[in-house]
């Protein structure tokens, strides 16, 4: 079963660029070049987008091709399908990696026993309820991403398929 999803590389020193695009071209079979362009919520960075079609699985294999370098602030997506969820990787350098299953309208989808575990940290620890299923949602990720977001608004997208 094939499913298909973007990869936002929002942030990457020049020096990684060349990187990022073997670990991909590593992830989907093919050579990837991607069409780098400046980044101006943090000069001296460039960012990139790639839609991918690929095996489910192929999100996490991608975030986990990317996750090591420091530096680096992206995000992996890839639509549900008939086998699987939709998934959601966020990753930055101070966060690290966020994941999250998503459904068919793209809501992220929050198991119970996670839901258990932030309601008794909540309880046990006295932490803020709100501050725990923020943290489910990955609103820390997105607060630090939104700017890099809008600021590749009109970037150039290219589809890319993964060879089986």
């Amino acid at each position: 079963m094939t499913t298909r999803g973007v990869l936002y590389v929002h942030s990457a020193p020049r020096a990684l660029c060349p990187h990022v695009e073997w670990a991909v071209g590593g992830v989907l079979g093919a050579r990837v070049t991607l069409d780098w362009i400046r980044q101006p919520a943090s000069p001296g960075t460039w960012r990139s987008e790639l839609s991918w079609q690929g095996q489910v699985g192929t999100a996490s294999r991608l975030a986990s091709a990317l996750r090591g370098w420091h530096l680096l602030r992206f995000e992996v997506t890839a639509e549900p399908c008939a086998t699987a969820e939709g998934e959601r990787y966020s990753s930055t350098p101070d966060l690290g990696i966020f994941h999250a299953v998503t459904g068919i309208h793209g809501d992220i989808l929050i198991p119970e026993d996670r839901l258990r575990a932030a309601l008794s940290r909540a309880d046990r620890d006295g932490t803020d309820l709100q501050a725990e299923v923020e943290k489910l949602l990955g609103k820390p990720w997105d607060d630090e991403l939104e700017p890099f977001r809008h600021a590749g608004e009109g970037a150039p997208v290219r589809w890319l398929h993964q060879v089986v």
